[in-house]
């Protein structure tokens, strides 16, 4: 978001923004349904559509009481603060830019988010230093149009889900899971598209 390390897709979720004033978001479900969150005019911060976000929690049962998140590239926080509020033990955000980690910080403290923690630091590198099997859901949404980062965000993801856990991917294209070295013994469950955003379910084979 500018692009910095977190941010949502590009259909628009929220309140337009109008001289550089802030807009918002609203948590769709759980215990802050109907919240809004403010979200910083920061150039390129998309944050995920409510439909799409509907959608992906619907795959995940509504439910993530007792799960370990990863967000690895925050952003407004959507995809973290909806996971949070449906009973998520653990939901840690990564996000790059100051400014979009500040308005992060913010929002924790109005919903007073004891199981949300914010990292301000480069994704790839603090993903490098974590253990292995981890999380149990692993949101990416790195910035459209950068494949290089995206095959990375996946090689470093893809050992950090516990045996049965799952990823979550945004990006531009369709997914060519066979074709990602990182992802082998990994498969698509679920998938949709809205707009420009393609939106992705991963699995271990062996645990579909």
């Amino acid at each position: 978001m500018p692009r910095s390390s977190a941010t949502r897709s590009a259909l628009p979720s929220h309140t337009p923004s109008r001289g550089g004033k802030p807009h918002t978001i609203r948590i769709i479900g759980g215990d802050w349904k109907r919240t809004p969150l403010p979200v910083l005019d920061l150039d390129g911060l998309r944050p995920t559509p409510d439909r799409v976000r509907e959608t992906l929690f619907n795959w995940l049962g509504q439910d993530l009481s007792g799960q370990n998140c990863l967000d690895m590239f925050a952003g407004s926080g959507a995809l973290g603060f909806e996971a949070a509020s449906r009973g998520a033990a653990r939901v840690l955000m990564v996000e790059r830019s100051a400014k979009a980690a500040g308005q992060l910080r913010a929002n924790q403290a109005k919903l007073g988010a004891r199981n949300i923690e914010i990292a301000e630091a480069d994704a790839l590198r603090l993903a490098a230093g974590l253990a292995p099997g981890s999380f149990d859901v692993i949101f990416l949404d790195p910035p459209f149009g950068d494949h290089a980062l995206l095959l990375r965000a996946l090689e470093l993801a893809a050992p950090l889900a516990t045996a049965d856990g799952v990823i979550y991917v945004e990006c531009g294209d369709p997914l060519d899971v066979p074709g990602i070295g990182a992802l082998a013994g990994w498969s698509v469950v679920r998938e949709g598209k809205a707009g420009a955003v393609r939106y992705h379910l991963l699995r271990r084979e062996n645990e579909e």
